[in-house]
């Protein structure tokens, strides 16, 4: 089992902890997507808790890679995520971020 496979297997486990339910190839497809930056530490978790991290959300994933329009429906977006993954959990993994922001918004047909 390669390095990724792990973290993905890995990501499904706290997702299943979490009672959050997915799709195993999209899930797959924006794990993959995410690249190295699943191995840095830093890197592969969201903070919620600072305001430029969630702008480099919006505008990096969002608007870039989505192709989504700027808007506050995005804020929103982002807000339900990270209530939904808890406000008090403090490791909030940026490929299930990823993933359930695109679930929220009902973009899976632009990954």
């Amino acid at each position: 089992m390669s390095k990724v496979d792990q973290k993905i297997t890995f990501y499904k486990e706290v997702m299943d902890n979490m009672a959050i339910s997915y799709e195993d190839e999209l899930f797959d497809k924006i794990t993959r997507g995410l690249g190295p930056s699943i191995f840095k530490r830093d890197a592969a978790s969201v903070s919620t808790s600072d305001p430029s991290e969630l702008l480099t959300v919006k505008q990096n994933f969002l608007m870039k890679k989505l192709g989504l329009e700027d808007g506050a429906y995005l804020d929103d977006a982002i807000a339900a995520v990270a209530n939904k993954m808890g406000r008090t959990n403090r490791v909030k993994y940026r490929a299930i971020f990823y993933y359930l922001l695109v679930k929220e918004l009902g973009q899976e047909s632009k990954i």
